[in-house]
């Protein structure tokens, strides 16, 4: 069997199926094998990424020591 047959058993089968439980562990499955993750973003976080972005291009970061200390130092203080 070819991987169009394959694909077709599978929706014929799949198409049947009127259990829900059953159909959303199937989902479960294909969810979790996506080979490309995706997140949905808002405007306000799409935006901070490019300013994030542009200020590293720019040299202006620090290394991952400093910002833990920093954190450190934060969450210290409250």
């Amino acid at each position: 069997m070819n991987a169009i047959q394959l694909k077709q058993e599978l929706i014929n089968r799949i198409s049947r199926i009127e259990d829900i439980d059953f159909l959303n562990a199937i989902k479960t499955i294909l969810d979790y094998k996506k080979k490309e993750p995706f997140i949905e973003l808002t405007a306000d976080q799409e935006k901070e990424l490019l300013i994030a972005s542009k200020e590293g291009k720019k040299g202006n970061v620090i290394s991952q020591s400093e910002m833990d200390q920093k954190v450190e130092e934060w969450l210290g203080g409250k």
